[in-house]
């Protein structure tokens, strides 16, 4: 593919800037018009592509096999939160007992893909609520971190959409996320800082209060050990 000079400057100075243009994940309204079995083939063939350019012997026992498993990888494994069939079934329930203190659920796994170079960001999740009646199935917390994590993404991004989507569920501002996450875009290429992590989270509701936003971060500093 052919990129106009003007483009080309554009993307050289914007470099390894993070940038994010929209909580949304963007996606053509043409998105799924593709089965998984067409997008598998498509991409295995522009995978095979990209190693042939590099110069590998396709015809090897050890790589031959690489396009296809590398296709169905993208479609069905690390970036199937795209497609919102995926999307978890959030099971809510009455909160019968009375519940009304902060529920938190720590130390979520994080697996998802930088969007800018497709490398793999793996950390942890942190996400409270405050219930106003109605609560959620714990795993289903997991599940939609999950979810939103299985595409390419922005932290920022993720952060947010994570607590949108359990404000949605669960009918209440009430929710709190913080993602702590190794970027293997700066820790195996670039500068190569294998030590520094990303940070990021989203207060809504209560938690934007000091007191509460402090308590919620004193309960993910807890060492649980079983």
């Amino acid at each position: 593919m052919k990129i106009d000079k003007a483009l080309e400057e554009e993307l050289h100075a914007m470099g390894d800037d993070h940038i994010m243009t929209s909580y949304e994940t963007p996606l053509r309204k043409d998105a799924f018009d593709l089965s998984d079995k067409e997008k598998i083939v498509s991409i295995k063939k522009d995978v095979a592509h990209i190693m042939e350019t590099l110069g590998l012997d396709m015809t090897d026992d050890s790589l031959k096999g690489t396009p296809n498993r590398v296709a169905k990888m993208f479609v069905q494994e690390i970036f199937g939160g795209l497609h919102p069939d995926k999307k978890p079934k959030a099971s809510t329930f009455d909160n019968k007992y009375k519940y009304n203190e902060m529920l938190v659920e720590k130390n979520i796994t994080v697996y998802s893909t930088c969007e800018h170079h497709l490398l793999p960001i793996v950390g942890r999740a942190h996400i409270a609520y405050i219930s106003n009646g109605t609560v959620v199935g714990l795993s289903k917390m997991n599940r939609v971190v999950d979810y939103y994590a299985k595409r390419p993404q922005v932290q920022e991004r993720l952060t947010i959409q994570v607590v949108r989507e359990l404000q949605k569920v669960l009918g209440t501002e009430d929710v709190a996320c913080v993602i702590d996450a190794k970027h293997l875009c700066v820790n195996s290429r670039g500068i190569r800082d294998i030590e520094s992590s990303t940070v990021t989270a989203e207060f809504g509701g209560k938690f934007k209060n000091e007191k509460t936003r402090s308590e919620f971060l004193d309960y993910i500093k807890l060492d649980t050990k079983f």
